[in-house]
């Protein structure tokens, strides 16, 4: 005797239920409550901390530049920019030593930091709403991890034999294979649900570090310090001729996510919301892994591991900006590329003429958010 098979007309119905004019006026109900039970705050304040981030993002950059064990005024920092874009449009009151400075060295230390901080929470966010995991972020995820894994494997043990796009091609390697494993983890211990996938990235994340710490036990004892000087975190290897790299990455990487901004909306929902939506969550988490990876991979390349910012960041741009990643996004970039901007600056001027380890920083500041986070919620 004919008999129906049960889950076959209830997943025929969930692609086909609601109609199209329900699947559109239901996105735009969640994009318009930005995912979130939070009461969002008005235009007018959405508008205002947009501008004020902005604001904070030049005066930090301004600031960045000018810090350091040599002050440079803010008006030498402004004035040698214009002079280097339009030569001979300013009057040069400043010595070759100090253009040097200000050009060659903090300049490009400050847009590494810009764009580091600004993937990073970009990142953060973006894995927050494809695992509906507050916690989530590419260092607890065990995507650093692997970015870290494949750059010591290539400053220690292969060479630079691809030239510079050596130890960033292996960083984005190390760092979309340790994707990969946590998910095939979370498929293999069944552990489907988006809390249990963050556990199964903290175990690979253990697991990666494990290898990676064997890896520089292994190496020239000679280039141990520089890699575990980096594995703390640094910006201060930054150059011109590298910056192109993340700034390609960042910017091709972020335009997706600002595309998808709406399907991630609907991701924080549920993945029956947004299967019902005509979204493929499987493939649209695994899309956003692989992007994650790409940028996480890229950015640790340049900058070695710098923890807690995409944690951060994205939960002090819901507060203020509410839950619509059409806004979250673009916020956290801005106050990602602020944070560290700031962390540097304090990793270079605490121990004066030293520079302390960006990731020091980061953690010290994290750890005391992630404390008060767990207090508030």
């Amino acid at each position: 005797m004919w008999r129906r098979r049960p889950g076959r007309a209830t997943s025929r119905r969930s692609r086909n239920w609601p109609p199209v004019s329900g699947r559109t006026e239901l996105k735009n109900d969640i994009n318009e409550t930005g995912a979130t039970a939070r009461l969002a705050p008005s235009g007018a304040g959405r508008a205002l901390f947009l501008l004020a981030s902005c604001i904070a993002l030049l005066v930090s950059l301004t600031a960045a530049v000018s810090v350091g064990a040599i002050a440079v005024e803010w008006s030498t920092v402004w004035g040698v920019l214009v002079n280097r874009i339009s030569p001979g449009s300013v009057e040069v009151t400043w010595s070759p030593g100090r253009e040097a400075i200000v050009w060659e060295l903090r300049f490009p230390r400050a847009l590494l930091a810009v764009m580091v901080g600004a993937g990073l929470a970009l990142v953060g966010a973006s894995l927050q709403s494809v695992t509906r995991n507050p916690l989530a972020d590419p260092h607890l995820l065990g995507i650093s991890s692997g970015g870290a894994f494949g750059a010591i494997l290539a400053l220690l043990h292969t060479g630079l034999f691809l030239g510079l796009l050596t130890v960033p091609l292996f960083a984005f390697a190390g760092a979309l294979v340790a994707t990969l494993v946590v998910l095939g983890v979370a498929r293999m211990t069944h552990s489907t649900s988006a809390d249990r996938l963050v556990l199964a990235g903290v175990a690979v994340s253990f697991i990666i570090m494990a290898l990676a710490n064997m890896l520089i036990f292994l190496g020239d004892p000679k280039a141990t310090h520089t890699v575990v000087f980096w594995m703390l975190g640094g910006l201060g290897l930054a150059q011109w001729s590298q910056l192109v790299w993340p700034l390609l990455v960042l910017l091709v990487c972020a335009a997706w996510l600002r595309w998808r901004a709406g399907d991630l909306n609907a991701m924080t929902v549920g993945d029956e919301t947004a299967a019902t939506l005509g979204i493929d969550v499987r493939r649209f988490r695994l899309q956003v892994f692989v992007v994650g990876a790409l940028i996480t991979g890229v950015m640790v390349a340049f900058s070695g591991i710098i923890g807690f910012v995409g944690l951060m960041v994205p939960h002090i741009v819901r507060m203020f900006s509410g839950g619509d990643y059409r806004r979250v996004l673009p916020a956290s970039m801005v106050l990602g590329a602020v944070f560290l901007l700031w962390a540097d600056i304090a990793a270079r001027t605490v121990m004066a003429p030293e520079d302390m380890p960006i990731g020091i920083v980061t953690g010290l500041v994290g750890g005391a958010f992630f404390v008060w986070m767990l207090r508030r919620t």
